[in-house]
């Protein structure tokens, strides 16, 4: 599986609450639709078939993401003190 890009996941979860909250708000058949899209792209996204599971598997891919920065930015002093 290709993972996305930190950048990406975080607009498709951004989409994600927005579709959710209009569609909770005031449903209609046309938010219905965009909620389905969103869900969708977010479950092929991090490769889940339900949104639970979506979720989830976004929230240790941002985890992924903010150790592997952290780790980077832990090398550059390393070498910067060397």
């Amino acid at each position: 599986m290709i993972l996305p890009s930190e950048k990406e996941l975080r607009a498709a979860l951004a989409r994600f609450a927005e579709v959710r909250f209009a569609h909770d708000v005031h449903p209609t058949a046309q938010s219905g639709r965009a909620l389905e899209d969103a869900t969708y792209t977010l479950c092929v996204m991090v490769g889940t078939r339900t949104v639970a599971e979506a979720l989830a598997a976004a929230d240790v891919l941002l985890q992924r993401f903010g150790a592997d920065r952290k780790a980077a930015a832990t090398q550059e002093d390393k070498t910067l003190a060397a």
